[in-house]
């Protein structure tokens, strides 16, 4: 869906994996885009991690109905915006493009 709106996507599908491979290159990446509920570690977890070594960089979390993780604590940790699944192509591209111009902006 993300390369269909036209943004480059590298894609983990481990949240340990992911958060080294932001470790390895930060600067490669403009957005990160997570789900809660992940093997290892939270997307709140690895948002976490993520933001320490640059607290620039705009996080977008993903998640079913959770009682774990509510809006006001994703935001609360650093996470730019938080999309309830299942995720609409517009809500994801609205979401995205506000993240990344506010990235720009501070």
């Amino acid at each position: 869906m993300l390369e269909s709106l036209g943004y480059q996507v590298t894609a983990r599908t481990s949240s340990i994996e992911a958060l080294e491979a932001f470790r390895n290159r930060p600067e490669k990446f403009h957005l990160v885009l997570t789900d809660q509920t992940m093997p290892n570690m939270t997307g709140t977890e690895l948002a976490v991690n993520l933001l320490a070594i640059r607290p620039d960089i705009p996080v977008i979390l993903c998640t079913g109905f959770s009682e774990v993780v509510s809006e006001k604590k994703a935001k609360s940790v650093g996470i730019k915006d938080f999309i309830l699944k299942p995720i609409i192509r517009s809500e994801i591209a609205g979401v995205i493009r506000m993240a990344l111009n506010s990235s720009k902006e501070g």
